[in-house]
């Protein structure tokens, strides 16, 4: 195993930049989620880690070895496509033994390692197989195998369950997050799903227009994103974001907005953050989860403000019900339990739980 060092890395494809200054460390056996939307450049990063696209300039370091200039088969990694890149003649068997042969590994430690690799995935059974007779699932299994054959100081997964089914992905999430824990390789992951960034990884780098916005653990980019479009991309139904301004009401600072009848609501600030913003304009930004009916458990709560909202659009999903609101002549999406679920037109007497809200600046859409 080895750590993972990038440092302030650039990519230009002509006159066009497509990474502007990338730094990320992933310590030894930790998992790491490039996340972000399509074109921001974590495909590109990921290539250039594994030596398929040259440096402009800046650094990679895998241990103590810079490895700008080492060649893809010299730098001891293991990649798995989204595309899977089986050898459709062969079997599963001789998919997984072919890097090894390549590299003169002696047929007793082929076999070794294949039987090893086969017990851990679960796919002894599919050894003999063609990959034409697998499904999506077996054959990711498969592709991962033939990585782990192999051993590598770094493992890199480009979108590895893009092309499964919701639930195919979702239970292969958990295979792979099993499978880090038992063999606990430093594993780089490129995905453009926030769930399975959140879900995956130790740590994650959410990157946009080539660079990185925020690196942190999953619950910091969650719950404390350092910008708009680190709130607005992690989480789905994601942040609401609401035009605002900072009041005062007998001392206490308040966040002020207008609503559909004409009125305004105020929303009572915690935690010294009124002091360091008054008298100014911000962006308040709640996730669906923050909002709740009022009840009896709310009242009094700390943190919780009240005010009503007409309830535009409905939409039950089983365990949770979304609703669409409107504040002013903004949509607000809230998530609430079914016991709880708003009706249609309903003026909803609302809790919201400020303590968990966050002020972005409107010039810099940083958070304050």
């Amino acid at each position: 195993m080895a750590s993972l060092t990038v440092r302030n890395l650039r990519k230009n494809f002509g006159a066009v930049e497509v990474l502007k200054g990338v730094d990320i460390e992933a310590q030894t056996g930790e998992f790491i989620a490039l996340v972000g939307p399509s074109g921001c450049g974590k495909s590109t990063l990921l290539a250039m880690i594994a030596g398929l696209e040259t440096v402009t300039s800046g650094e990679i370091w895998i241990g103590d070895r810079m490895v700008n200039s080492v060649a893809p088969k010299d730098r001891d990694i293991a990649m798995v496509f989204q595309s899977y890149a089986l050898y459709p003649t062969m079997s599963v068997r001789e998919n997984m033994a072919f890097g090894m042969e390549s590299r003169g590994i002696p047929k007793d430690e082929q076999k070794a390692a294949i039987a090893r690799v086969a017990s851990l995935l679960q796919i002894e059974p599919l050894l003999a197989r063609k990959p034409g007779q697998l499904s999506g699932g077996q054959r990711q299994r498969v592709a991962m195998g033939r990585a782990l054959v192999r051993d590598p100081k770094l493992f890199l997964f480009d979108e590895p369950l893009s092309n499964l089914d919701a639930k195919l992905r979702v239970d292969m999430r958990t295979e792979i997050k099993k499978l880090h824990q038992r063999v606990g390789k430093t594993t780089v992951y490129v995905t453009h799903d926030q769930v399975e960034a959140m879900t995956l990884a130790s740590r994650i780098a959410v990157m946009h227009e080539g660079q990185v916005q925020q690196f942190d653990e999953p619950d910091t980019i969650y719950n404390r994103p350092a910008n708009i479009f680190v709130a607005g991309f992690m989480g789905s139904p994601s942040m609401n974001f609401i035009q605002a301004e900072i009041t005062s009401a007998s001392g206490t600072p308040m966040v002020t907005f207008p609503l559909s009848d004409g009125g305004s609501a105020s929303l009572a600030l915690h935690d010294g953050v009124g002091e360091r913003v008054k008298d100014r304009k911000v962006v308040l930004g709640i996730r669906p989860e923050h909002l709740s009916r009022q009840s009896a458990s709310t009242l009094g709560k700390p943190g919780m403000a009240t005010m009503t909202a007409p309830v535009e659009v409905v939409e039950p999903t089983g365990a949770e019900t979304m609703a669409v609101m409107k504040f002013g002549e903004l949509e607000v999406v809230g998530r609430f339990s079914p016991d709880e679920a708003p009706k249609t037109g309903e003026n909803m007497p609302l809790a919201v739980d400020m303590s968990r809200a966050c002020l972005f600046d409107p010039a810099t859409q940083k958070r304050i």
